[in-house]
């Protein structure tokens, strides 16, 4: 009678494909991996997994960490995938979900997901006014200060929070900037209870920002913003329906794969 195995997590037809197929397995962890850890794993012999990572380490894909033992994904990996998802949403459905909400708006908004210790817009569609804040897809903001970067801590354990903020540094850029990680935890709980996230004047002077999640997703944020003449924070929160529309239309976008464009309904 033959035994029943597990499938092998690293599998592939060629040394390429089996480089890739570890890549595939680290990138889906939400913590950094040991040599140790993956031999017990995927049940590879530990010279042939130490000679694997040695090579994505080399090409930049993997990171190894100052204690020697663990491994993280590499900046190369990481621009690759904001690579795919900027091209993704740049002409696609997200896209016109984006346009639809600046219509109805009237302000700058933007889709945003966290990458590495900062956030990254993914797609943006600026308001036709004249007086705007000019930021492109790629642009990069810092995940304490601003709106959508503290709705993705908010999602975070205590623990992964801590773990981020010792890479970033909790710098000043306005006399509003949270900078006091005992302040910041209280703001975590109001984003936690309330639903969305707002960085008002926190990063830039004279900016305001609202910030919500996508459903399904804890590290992907539909946003929108604009000079406080035009966007108080009081009147930030009347956009809430609409951005909370718009995110459960990103949603589905997700779900069914972005092919085709679709509006939000008002």
């Amino acid at each position: 009678m033959e035994l029943l195995r597990e499938p092998d997590p690293i599998n592939g037809d060629t040394p390429t494909m089996r480089l890739f197929s570890l890549l595939e397995l680290i990138a889906a962890k939400d913590q950094l991996v040991s040599l140790q850890g993956l031999v017990e794993e995927t049940g590879l012999p530990k010279p042939t997994l130490h000679r694997m990572l040695q090579q994505l380490e080399g090409a930049g894909l993997l990171i190894r960490q100052a204690d020697g033992r663990h491994y993280g994904t590499g900046h190369r990996l990481r621009r690759l995938a904001e690579n795919l998802l900027l091209n993704a949403t740049h002409h696609g459905a997200r896209h016109a979900v984006l346009s639809h909400l600046v219509d109805e708006l009237g302000e700058s908004c933007n889709v945003t997901t966290l990458s590495g210790n900062e956030i990254v817009y993914l797609d943006r569609v600026e308001t036709p006014e004249p007086l705007r804040f000019y930021l492109r897809p790629g642009s990069r903001v810092p995940i304490h200060c601003s709106a959508s970067g503290k709705m993705v801590l908010a999602q975070m354990s205590p623990s992964q929070r801590r773990k981020l903020l010792a890479h970033a540094p909790l710098k000043r850029y306005t006399d509003k900037t949270l900078t006091e990680l005992d302040a910041l935890e209280e703001e975590f709980t109001r984003i936690r209870r309330d639903g969305f996230a707002l960085d008002d004047e926190e990063f830039l002077p004279g900016l305001v920002c609202v910030a919500v999640l996508v459903p399904g997703r804890a590290n992907l944020c539909v946003a929108v913003q604009a000079p406080v003449m035009r966007l108080t924070p009081d009147k930030a929160l009347q956009t809430l329906p609409a951005l909370q529309r718009a995110a459960e239309a990103i949603s589905r976008v997700d779900a069914e794969g972005g092919s085709e464009p679709e509006s939000v309904p008002s």
